[in-house]
């Protein structure tokens, strides 16, 4: 059993080693990758999502409870313990929902029961992540960015049920974060959030700073900033409802600013 991962520090573009020699990640972690655009955050969980072995550009390390990853790992994907929720998905097949879910359960799952409850699980968790709820029906090429990131998100945290799950700018497709979070925080996982967003960086436990492609540091996120992160959270909120005015085709002529002071 997966207890924790480690990263074994490397080095940026330029050779500068990471600030870290080595990072414990422990089950129940939520960790946030952070950084300006073409700063490595996704040449890190491309290190972790390889289990790199000193084998990459970075020459990090990545340790399965303080050994190296067993070769099945790689080789087999039944038994790869990461799961990866990428900002592309060209790649799901053209199924109705329903065929998606029960296909990859029955895979995953032998007993009819565990099937069936797998798949209404996954949907109930879907659907709390997104504005628009996903119908059984609905064939997978069709839903939104949103839908399918959610969708993706839920099947990766109970179909799978991998230990550790990555997440690559989720913010981008719409999806109610902060109920993403704590859905998430109910599964005793290593959640790996690639991201820009301060609502996520500030409810994650700690995150790692990345710049010229490698970890410059790592900040725990103190009482101060859970104490702003109520704030955040409401400012993001009214940003969420004036975008949704729009879409429906209304004027913008005023908003709430209740309780962001």
């Amino acid at each position: 059993m997966i207890q924790e991962i480690s990263i074994l520090g490397g080095c940026g573009r330029d050779g500068t080693p990471d600030a870290i020699d080595r990072l414990d990640l422990r089950m129940g972690d939520v960790v946030s990758v952070v950084g300006r655009t073409g700063s490595g955050k996704t040449t890190l969980i491309n290190d972790i999502e390889l289990f790199a072995d000193a084998d990459t550009p970075t020459r990090r390390r990545i340790l399965i409870n303080g050994n190296r990853a067993p070769a099945e790992y790689r080789d087999d994907p039944s038994r790869n313990p990461i799961a990866l929720i990428t900002q592309h998905t060209s790649f799901l097949s053209d199924l109705p929902v329903d065929e998606f879910l029960y296909t990859h359960a029955g895979i995953r799952r032998t007993a009819p029961g565990a099937v069936d409850a797998a798949v209404a699980e996954t949907l109930a968790f879907a659907n709390q992540l997104t504005g628009e709820p996903i119908a059984l029906r609905s064939r997978m090429t069709e839903l939104s960015g949103g839908q399918t990131r959610s969708l993706l998100i839920a099947d990766a945290t109970i179909i799978c049920d991998t230990p550790i799950v990555l997440l690559d700018e989720v913010e981008n497709a719409g999806i109610n974060r902060s109920r993403a979070l704590e859905l998430l925080r109910g599964y005793r996982k290593i959640f790996i959030f690639v991201t820009h967003d301060p609502r996520i960086a500030l409810l994650s436990d700690y995150r790692l700073v990345l710049r010229d492609g490698r970890i410059e540091r790592v900040l725990y996120t103190d009482e101060r900033e859970r104490q702003l992160a109520p704030l955040v959270g409401r400012l993001d909120d009214v940003l969420a409802d004036l975008r949704d005015r729009i879409r429906e085709g209304a004027r913008i002529d005023s908003f709430d600013t209740r309780g962001l002071t």
